[in-house]
Formats: C-alpha cells, structure tokens, sequence
C-alpha cells in the first residue's frame, strides 16, 4: 500500500487552473477523474493529484522548498510536459535534463511552476523507479 494517498494544491479558480493542469497531466498519462466548482482530481486509475480551493477562503500560496514531483513514463514525457506547463501559463524553474544531484543514478527530470506559484516536477528514473 502507498504511504501517499494523495496531493493537493491551491489554486483561485478550478476553471482556469484546469486550462494548466489537463494538458499538463495528460503527458503524464493521468485524467481528470471528478470536478467540482471547488476541484479537480487526476489520476490514472484512482484520484493522486487534487487542485482545490483553499477551504479557509484564503489566497493559495505555494510553500517555499515544497514541490509536487510526477511520474513520467520516459524522457521524452518530461520534456512534453514541460513544454506544456510553459505554453499554458507555468514558469520555467529548471529545463528538462539529466540531475547527477540525484542520489540515484540516471534521472532525468525538470521543473515548472504552475500560473498561482506551486512547483512542480516531471520526472523519469525517479525514486519511483
């Protein structure tokens, strides 16, 4: 059993953060398995990544030295899924490429922030496997 049942982030608006996130959870083989006007949730076959409204009402915030890492089937997923966090909104914050501060050999990884400032990384060859 996993020890994550799932992540959630942030956001202001589930419509407008739907028009990052559905693009950029499809080059990582995962839907948008149920919606709300309060959320999203993605997975592949069940619910691992939810954007939310913050229940408080307050303004999201994305945390400092917090960031989300997904699951990329190849090299060539993270490089998509960069290029479409980029072309809907999100920032570069480190181009796709090979990590030798990994303390595994082999990954391959790269990092975006969402429009609301969360951090995310797509990678390969990761903790994972």
């Amino acid at each position: 059993m996993p020890i994550v049942d799932h992540l959630s982030v942030g956001v202001p608006n589930i419509a407008e953060a739907r028009k990052f996130y559905d693009p950029v959870m499809e080059t990582v083989g995962a839907n948008c398995l149920a919606a709300s006007d309060g959320f999203a949730a993605y997975g592949k076959d069940r619910v691992e990544f939810i954007i939310i409204l913050p229940f408080d009402g307050n303004a999201p915030t994305g945390g400092n030295g917090t960031h989300i890492a997904l699951v990329a089937a190849a090299p060539a997923a993270v490089d998509a899924a960069y290029r479409a966090a980029l072309a809907n909104g999100g920032t570069d914050e480190g181009a796709p490429g090979p990590r030798e501060g990994y303390p595994i050999p082999n990954v391959y990884t790269g990092y975006v922030r969402d429009p609301f400032g969360n951090k995310l990384e797509v990678i390969h060859n990761g903790f994972a496997g």
